[in-house]
């Protein structure tokens, strides 16, 4: 059995690296904000941020709370401690997760395909998008029928799904290092594959979790 500084311990843990992954986006995201807010020179990379600049800048502005308010979510024993501050930044979570999951599809819609990108990123783009918004949905829904441990479930593969830039860096780096810059189809690869691992990682989570209260569930009453 693990002692409560344990189970602190590994709950931190996870809050580090949750927060460490969350950087990234936010990173980029708040990169992007900047060269927006000072006029910077318009390139081909980001001469469809300038067309259009609101869609982007509510992504973004989504994103960075909904990575680090959401990995505190995910915090357990933290969690227990602080009910109304999960309560409260959990309305923020889910209404940032909704606008990050709408506008990430408005810009995979819209917004012209930038260089490297093409049709299997596309549908990935679309098909995980989509995944998230179901996902936030499900998670709305089990909220206001009280089902908190299904609401729970489908808050985590949302946040898989969302946190998708931030593993992504993980899978390009090595290739970009040992490689070079990947084609077209193989950056389709490397982007499918940070969103896979993030789900893969949230289901193994979620069975984990499930098992664990089975076996509490049938454990006899002690007289």
């Amino acid at each position: 059995m693990s002692t409560p500084h344990g189970q602190r311990s590994s709950d931190w843990k996870i809050l580090a690296a949750l927060v460490a992954l969350s950087a990234v986006p936010a990173l980029a995201g708040t990169a992007r904000l900047s060269e927006l807010a000072r006029d910077a020179a318009v390139t081909t990379a980001n001469a469809r941020f300038f067309a259009m600049p609101l869609p982007v800048v509510l992504h973004i502005l989504a994103v960075i709370p909904f990575s680090i308010l959401g990995a505190l979510q995910f915090a357990p024993a933290f969690r227990t401690r602080h009910r109304t501050w999960h309560r409260a930044s959990g309305r923020v979570v889910v209404g940032c997760g909704l606008i990050a999951a709408v506008s990430g599809l408005w810009m995979t819609l819209f917004y012209p395909w930038p260089a490297g990108d093409g049709e299997a990123l596309y549908i990935e783009r679309l098909v995980f998008g989509i995944g998230m918004l179901i996902s936030m949905l499900l998670a709305i829904n089990a909220i206001r029928q009280r089902h908190f441990t299904v609401h729970g479930r489908w808050m985590l593969r949302a946040y898989a799904i969302g946190m998708g830039a931030g593993t992504q860096v993980l899978t390009h780096l090595p290739y970009v290092l040992l490689v070079g810059q990947p084609d077209e189809s193989t950056r389709a690869v490397l982007m499918g594959a940070g969103w896979v691992i993030n789900v893969a990682v949230a289901e193994w989570i979620i069975r984990k979790s499930s098992a664990r209260r089975t076996v509490v569930h049938a454990r006899p009453a002690r007289p």
